[in-house]
Parts: structure tokens; C-alpha cells; sequence
């Protein structure tokens, strides 16, 4: 494996701010639980904030995020070791409004990766969906049905909207 040197260049920023921060740092008595018991698993979208809209602050929750909010294998992977070792007896599955990964299809996003990049990522699935709720209960039940989920987690899943900051219930 080849070692490359650090790029600087394009992270010197964020290592300046980071120096900044870890001035006053104040979350060195946290551990790896979840202080609130509770595990979101929602969209990689920068418009969302997930311990803010849910009144929490670092160290309350597990955050799982990628792009749609989709439950894939490696998401069940990490519920199962929050809900056994990391304190978390509460799911809630949060996409949001306005989400890239329900506005088209697959064949749709592939062709538009080709379009703008020339590259074909036909290989991969992007999980999108033309039906958000059912992808949504879908998703929810995958979860609650996972045999190896410790026993008494509770899931529920809701849309975050981003545009008014709400949180809307979806009974699934």
C-alpha cells in the first residue's frame, strides 16, 4: 500500500479551526454510550443538524447517516453493537424532504453521474426511491424484524422537513 503525503493544502483550514476548538474543549468526560439512549439514522444532507433537532447535544446519541437515510447492511451492523454495547434502547429512522435520493430513480442518478463525470456507477445501488414513506416503513420494518437487534428497542421512523425544521411522525 502505497503512504501518501498529507494534503495539506486542502485541509489546512479545518486543521486550524480544529486547533481552535480543541482549546476549550469540553467533551473529554464522554464515553462511547448514548447518554439518551437513542440512535438516528438519517441523511448525509448538510441541512441537517440530528442531535439540534431533537433537543440533544454530543454524547446524547448515536448518528448513522448516508445518502437517503436508507437501512443497508452496514446500518444494521452498527444498531446491533449501539443496542448491545453503546446504551441505545431507541431507533428513529429521519429522512428529510427535499432529498436527492427521492427525487429520482436509480437509472436517473447513474445517468447523471455519467453525464457530468463520464463515470459509470451502474455497479453500485443508491437505494432511491420514488415513495419515501414506504421506503421509510420499509426500512423500519427491516429494522424491528433484524433478529440479532437486542430485544425491547424500540423503532419509529418520521421526515425531517427542511424547511420548516419539523419532525413529522409516520406511523409505519
Amino acid at each position: 500500500m502505497a503512504i501518501h503525503t498529507f494534503p495539506h493544502e486542502q485541509f489546512d483550514a479545518l486543521l486550524a479551526a480544529n486547533a481552535e476548538y480543541s482549546k476549550n474543549f469540553k467533551y473529554s468526560d464522554l464515553t462511547g454510550n448514548a447518554i439518551k439512549g437513542l440512535a438516528i439514522v438519517t441523511c448525509m444532507d448538510s441541512r441537517i443538524n440530528p442531535l439540534s433537532v431533537v433537543g440533544m447535544r454530543s454524547g446524547d446519541a448515536k448518528i448513522l447517516r448516508n445518502a437517503g437515510a436508507r437501512v443497508t447492511e452496514d446500518v444494521i451492523r452498527t444498531l446491533v453493537l449501539a443496542t448491545y454495547l453503546l446504551n441505545v434502547d431507541r431507533i428513529l429512522v429521519m429522512p428529510h424532504t427535499d432529498c436527492a435520493m427521492a427525487r429520482g430513480d436509480e437509472a436517473d442518478i447513474h445517468a447523471l453521474i455519467e453525464e457530468k463525470h463520464g463515470v459509470d456507477t451502474r455497479s453500485l445501488e443508491f437505494r432511491t426511491t420514488r415513495d419515501q414513506s414506504a421506503a421509510l416503513a420499509e426500512d423500519v420494518d427491516r429494522i424491528r424484524a433484524y433478529p440479532l437487534l437486542r430485544d425491547g428497542v424500540t423503532v419509529a421512523g418520521a421526515i425531517y422537513d427542511v424547511t420548516t425544521g419539523t419532525i413529522l411522525p409516520v406511523d409505519c
